[in-house]
């Protein structure tokens, strides 16, 4: 049986890096039933003060650092699995055929498969230019494009790997941070994270092992139906 443990207030980067590394997924918002997120363990007067101590620097601090890996992963929300647990996560939740099967099959839409093919094309690109080269800077194709992004995330396709400030033609800052993604398997190649050696079935009890040790019993049920694991 699993526990709930008491999680205390986190401050600093550091703290939460610990709660993240122990408890392997951790969402931003709260999402999973008696269990943790970053907003609810820390102060909402550190948010988007853009300090050390604002908790929505420390999403892109995580993959920045090789630290977990981001992005929607879980039903279009923003989810923390550190590394020790992401490559069991990716087996255990990613997709079990390419990109272009899922595509031919009706799983995945055209626009997905275009955006992870100028991806993999162009590691760390930023949102602007990815929908630029997609060609859907229009208005009317802005929901498409977010449904789409949003799509690679929670099929595990690509992670959300930082954010790039934008400037102007003097280099100066100019206007909100724009997202930047990779495939998943290219930012774990470059945080030095290997592949989980095991079977999709083997990943899930790995995974389960876990959680049953640190998470509290809800927690535990809610994924295993959230993601489908019998």
């Amino acid at each position: 049986m699993g526990r709930t443990e008491k999680h205390e207030g986190v401050t600093t980067f550091e703290e939460m890096a610990e709660v993240v590394a122990r408890l392997g997924i951790v969402p931003l918002a709260s999402l999973i039933p008696e269990h943790p997120s970053v907003n609810g363990l820390t102060l909402a007067e550190n948010w988007h003060t853009d300090t050390e101590l604002d908790p929505w620097g420390w999403r892109v601090r995580f993959p920045g650092e090789g630290l977990a890996g981001y992005g929607k992963f879980i039903k279009k929300k923003a989810i923390l699995v550190s590394r020790e647990w992401l490559p069991a996560y990716l087996a255990a939740a990613g997709p079990q055929q390419s990109m272009i099967d899922r595509y031919e099959s009706g799983l995945a839409t055209r626009e997905a498969l275009s955006l992870l093919e100028i991806v993999r094309a162009n590691e760390g690109i930023e949102t602007r230019e990815l929908r630029s080269m997609a060609d859907m800077k229009a208005k009317e194709k802005k929901t498409a494009f977010d449904n789409a992004v949003t799509e690679l995330q929670g099929s595990l396709d690509i992670v959300i790997s930082g954010v790039k400030q934008r400037v102007n033609a003097d280099g100066e800052p100019n206007g909100w941070n724009s997202t930047s993604y990779e495939t998943t398997g290219h930012w774990m190649k470059e945080a030095d994270i290997q592949p989980f050696a095991g079977s999709r079935e083997e990943a899930i009890a790995w995974l389960r092992s876990r959680m049953e040790a640190a998470w509290a019993p809800e927690a535990v049920a809610w994924i295993n139906k959230a993601l489908g694991w019998k």
